[in-house]
């Protein structure tokens, strides 16, 4: 039985909120090829609107679009290079790509390729059994100077910066800190704010810093007597 639109954004919720717990209990991604294969089929499924392979490690195709395409899903972290068996590309209509960004712990989603098999296969090496795929490098990122703030506060001897991107910078006596999240807890702390969501896990630098910078807000909102 196939699963709901619903379902599918659900379990990939909580695949990622398992993700992020690991990763916060310093397990290396790249040893979660399991999960983070599998969050990479559930957001292709929600993507195409499509199910999950009917079998476990079904030959050569992991989702079967709406519209019937039998798509490979790959999902990468840090890996050079991806392998394609050659034996299995007859049943395969449709590539994608994906990586797995970890910024501190913030993880994000990227597509890398979304292409037809046949234009897919052109852009890679081929040996005897198997065509390779070499990601292409991350996107250098825009530096946070040349990025547009929404929100800033101050505390204490704290600057929180907010930016258009979601970034949360911290300055200390007008010095950047290195390391955000250690003084988002003590901030966070010391304003009564929640180190957890509403789902009982680590708020994240993004959802922290935001909460913080509300939180001193309202405080500077409130009248004193």
């Amino acid at each position: 039985m196939g699963l709901s639109q619903i379902q599918i954004i659900r379990s990939l919720g909580d695949a990622l909120a398992w993700l992020e717990k690991e990763v916060q209990w310093g397990v290396n991604p790249a040893e979660l090829r399991h999960l983070t294969g599998r969050i990479g089929e559930l957001y292709v499924a929600m993507k195409t609107r499509g199910q999950m392979a009917l079998e476990v490690n079904q030959k050569g195709y992991d989702v079967v679009s709406v519209e019937g395409e039998q798509i490979s899903v790959k999902t990468v972290t840090s890996t050079q290079y991806i392998r394609f068996n050659k034996n299995t590309l007859d049943v395969v209509h449709r590539v994608i790509v994906l990586r797995l960004n970890f910024d501190g712990d913030e993880i994000s989603i990227e597509e890398i390729e979304d292409k037809s098999a046949s234009d897919f296969w052109l852009q890679c090496r081929e040996t005897q059994d198997s065509f390779i795929y070499s990601p292409y490098q991350q996107k250098v990122l825009i530096p946070l100077n040349d990025q547009k703030q929404i929100r800033r506060a101050s505390y204490g001897p704290y600057e929180i910066i907010e930016y258009e991107s979601g970034t949360i910078q911290i300055e200390k006596n007008g010095i950047p800190e290195t390391v955000t999240k250690p003084a988002l807890r003590e901030l966070a702390t010391s304003l009564g704010v929640n180190l957890l969501n509403n789902m009982g896990n680590a708020r994240n630098t993004r959802q922290l810093g935001s909460e913080v910078i509300s939180a001193i807000e309202t405080l500077q909102k409130t009248p004193s007597f």
